[in-house]
């Protein structure tokens, strides 16, 4: 008569928690990167349409401003009214242009969430060692 054994169920080693538990804490992080990732393009997108649309308003009051002070000038001084208005619009667009590439110089990185959670997980398997 044999006896036979049932399969020895082997409980999985401790190398194997180790990478199972890797692995789950890098798919969270990879899920937290997504997630930034939809945060950022959907402000993106809010921004640029608010921006596009003040645009487009700001030019119509322009050209509004600049016909009216046209016509108010146009008998006496039309020439230095058109061109102190012009010499205003291109300071002004010039400060707008260096705030705005001053602004892209001065952003915080994308992903800074998900690195300073990268980094704790690197100190605690560290600390773990």
């Amino acid at each position: 008569m044999t006896t036979k054994r049932p399969p020895r169920q082997e409980s999985p080693g401790p190398l194997r928690r180790i990478l199972s538990s890797a692995f789950a804490i890098f798919e969270t992080r990879l899920e937290l990167i997504g997630i930034e990732l939809q945060e950022e393009k959907e402000r993106l997108i809010s921004i640029l349409f608010l921006g596009l649309t003040a645009m487009m308003l700001a030019m119509m009051a322009l050209i509004s401003l600049t016909v009216l002070i046209a016509i108010f000038f146009w008998d006496t001084h039309r020439w230095q009214a058109l061109g102190g208005i012009t010499a205003l619009y291109a300071l002004i667009a010039s400060g707008c242009g260096l705030r705005a590439r001053s602004n892209l110089r001065n952003t915080p990185n994308m992903f800074d969430n998900t690195l300073t959670e990268f980094r704790k997980d690197r100190d605690a398997f560290r600390s773990h060692n």
